[in-house]
């Protein structure tokens, strides 16, 4: 039992040097998350929202409606030329 409480008395003061005493420990993670979080009730008086008063977005949804939607261009993806690529001759 003697044994044990000298091995604590001895091996205590080696612990508490582990610990950390710097004030700003943690100050690039909360720097980081207030950097990315959103306001989540933003206040944006007397400026105007994409689209103005609505009357792009009224004519938009109109021409839905009438189906005189255009169709947009389409556009091609691939080329016309053939062959394979590489490959490692799997011998």
């Amino acid at each position: 039992m003697r044994t044990l409480s000298l091995a604590v008395l001895l091996v205590a003061p080696a612990l508490a040097g582990c610990t950390t005493n710097d004030p700003t420990f943690g100050g690039a993670v909360r720097s980081n998350y207030a950097q990315q979080v959103i306001n989540p009730d933003p206040r944006y008086e007397g400026t105007l929202v994409e689209g103005g008063e609505g009357t792009r977005s009224a004519a938009a949804v109109e021409r839905y409606r009438t189906d005189k939607v255009k169709e947009p261009k389409s556009i091609r993806t691939t080329s016309g030329s053939g062959g394979s690529g590489g490959g490692s001759g799997g011998r």
